[in-house]
């Protein structure tokens, strides 16, 4: 954790600690404590755990980073009983407005000091022991989901066959360190929008910049789970949202002209309506890192190349090839056991294929293990990738895929932006570059005959401020992922897939159970 966030953490908890004092300092003196103490941060708590002859190790609980944020208005709860307090809602005050409600029981209230076991002679109520142990227990998960980790359900293919559809995942948060939420005010357990509505689940009222603790790169073969980076906007409809993202419905609309088609979506609200969500409250995704900050990427032949050399293909990652067999009779359990083929799920559609194939020749989705398998086997004669030759729909990816003639199985070279590192500008790297300058950076980024302006500056390059990651799914031909919309910055990374705790298909699939994520 970098000095300043570990200085900014501290000078809360001694601002939660202190700022009652002013209330305190009398109602010490009604305990028979000197007013003094109460304005000596952590010594007042010391003093008021003493008093209430509760344990005083809770103390030295307040100086765990953020977690000691909740310890304290626990022990200010503690302390308002000896004052004959005892409601739901004193409590509530006494843990939430502490600098408020502390002075006014002293000097409006006045209340009388009633003592340690008078307090504890003081029986709760049956709902209210549900209340407490509720609120316990919300706050001890909501701790553990942004500090620990988090559960997270596979909704589509896209890493098939590495990650299946409904399995259930717990997502590690100190792989990479916990990000700090950048909106605190939300609904608990619950990530953008309330259940059943197109509400948002947060308040933006209060809003904290990106902050990440204990903060440990992303590596290359790592199963992330982030937020969609183009997820930022998006139509707030069931057939919108990720499913559909905002800027491909601008270039359909606009029939590839942008700015036509943000033109046709504002004047038309009720058809289109929009919402702007921050980092850390767009739709979660998860992919594999294939490149990592100040990486070169290159897809050729289907094959991923970073800096020259190919990638390690991960072992369940599925591909169509065309297999040509040797002519032996094909038993289906075998391909099932020996090569994770089902002649049921996994034949491989063409719809542009009008000729019959030729005898032994099959098309296949097969893993990449798989793959090898029948090529060491003897299976298979010749095993070739089936490759997409273009964008079956040009308004889903970004214009300069487009510009520079990309394909899904070949694209780029394209260089995966590091923190410190400066790039040229020029009309092609300002097209690849620009949003990630502008809308991840934030700054204000033009072009302008020729010329680059960065917050009003001309300038000829620029300097990131964060490092970047390029992340595609396993099921390569069925995976919306950077080669549509590009990098993910570092500010959008939630945590990496762990571990499957539970998976289903009708049934459970007991295989799958506890199986750790490669």
């Amino acid at each position: 954790m970098p000095l300043n966030h570990l200085f900014i953490v501290y000078l809360i908890s001694t601002l939660i600690v202190f700022l009652p004092s002013f209330g305190l300092a009398k109602l010490f003196t009604k305990a028979g404590a000197p007013a003094w103490k109460a304005y000596v941060p952590f010594y007042n708590t010391w003093v008021m755990q003493e008093l209430a002859q509760r344990p005083k190790h809770w103390v030295f609980w307040q100086f765990i980073p953020v977690v000691g944020w909740f310890i304290s208005p626990g022990i200010f709860i503690e302390f308002v009983k000896l004052f004959g307090k005892f409601s739901l809602g004193q409590h509530t005050l006494a843990a939430l407005f502490a600098p408020l409600y502390f002075p006014y029981l002293a000097y409006k209230e006045d209340p009388k000091f009633i003592g340690p076991d008078a307090a504890r002679k003081h029986k709760k109520k049956g709902w209210r022991e549900w209340v407490d142990a509720a609120i316990f227990a919300v706050v001890a998960a909501t701790l553990i989901r942004t500090f620990i980790f988090e559960a997270y359900t596979i909704p589509s293919g896209s890493m098939e066959k590495s990650l299946l559809v409904r399995d259930f995942l717990f997502v590690s948060k100190l792989s990479y360190g916990p990000r700090i939420p950048n909106t605190p005010l939300s609904v608990p357990f619950v990530h953008n929008y309330l259940p059943g509505s197109s509400r948002k689940s947060y308040s933006e009222l209060i809003k904290i910049p990106y902050t990440r603790w204990f903060a440990s790169p992303v590596k290359r073969g790592d199963a992330v789970v982030f937020n969609f980076p183009a997820g930022d906007t998006v139509v707030n409809k069931k057939d919108g949202q990720s499913f559909h993202p905002y800027y491909q419905y601008v270039r359909e609309l606009g029939r590839l002209n942008e700015e036509a088609g943000r033109k046709l979506i504002l004047n038309d609200p009720d058809g289109y309506p929009l919402a702007i969500h921050p980092a850390d409250k767009s739709d979660n995704y998860i992919k594999r890192c294939v490149a990592v900050a100040g990486d070169t990427l290159q897809i050729s032949g289907g094959r991923a190349y970073i800096n020259g050399v190919v990638e390690n293909t991960p072992l369940q990652s599925v591909m169509p090839y065309t297999v040509v067999t040797s002519g032996q009779a094909l038993d289906g359990d075998i391909l099932k056991e020996e090569y994770g083929f089902d002649f049921e799920n996994d034949i491989y559609f063409n719809p542009e294929r009008t000729q019959p194939l030729p005898v032994n020749t099959f098309e296949w989705n097969l893993t990449f293990e798989g793959a090898e398998k029948m090529k060491k086997s003897g299976l298979a004669k010749s095993i070739t990738p089936i490759l997409e030759a273009e964008w079956m729909n040009p308004a889903a990816v970004e214009p300069y895929v487009l510009k520079n003639k990309w394909q899904l199985d070949n694209y780029g070279p394209i260089w995966i932006p590091k923190k410190g590192a400066s790039l040229s500008l020029n009309d092609s790297t300002y097209a690849i570059y620009q949003r990630a300058i502008r809308v991840y950076e934030k700054n204000d980024f033009t072009t302008r005959d020729g010329k680059f302006f960065l917050n009003g500056k001309e300038v000829t390059s620029y300097t990131f401020k964060m490092d970047y990651y390029w992340m595609m799914g396993d099921n390569r031909h069925q995976s919306q992922d950077s080669r549509f919309w590009g990098f993910v910055p570092e500010d959008r990374v939630v945590g990496k897939a762990w571990m499957i705790w539970f998976s289903w298909d009708g049934g459970p699939r007991w295989k799958r159970l506890f199986r750790i994520v490669k």
